[in-house]
């Protein structure tokens, strides 16, 4: 939503916890050239996944996000897929008095 781009969602049939987002086009690619010699591995868009991941832990779910298909690795599209991992515990805090 901040980015204006609107994922498409493929839902994995093996697993009931995983699921991947398809970015037709990401924003994030248009501030990068070319990787550079040597550094083929380094994942620019990362940021989406710390991003995607940080949000799912403020809700209480732990999950593991990855990129599975880069724009700029010369794919297609832009594909993140999604594992959840738990339900984290609410942990309240009781007031001193």
């Amino acid at each position: 939503m901040y980015l204006g781009v609107t994922p498409s969602v493929s839902c994995s049939n093996t697993t009931e916890n995983e699921f991947f987002l398809m970015l037709d086009k990401n924003p994030l690619v248009d501030f990068v050239e070319e990787l550079p010699a040597g550094r083929c591995s380094l994942c620019y868009c990362n940021l989406l996944c710390g991003v995607i991941r940080g949000a799912l832990e403020m809700v209480h779910l732990a999950a593991e996000v990855t990129f599975v298909q880069d724009r700029l690795k010369g794919d297609d599209v832009t594909e993140i897929g999604i594992t959840f991992l738990k339900k984290l515990e609410d942990k309240t805090h009781k007031r001193k008095k």
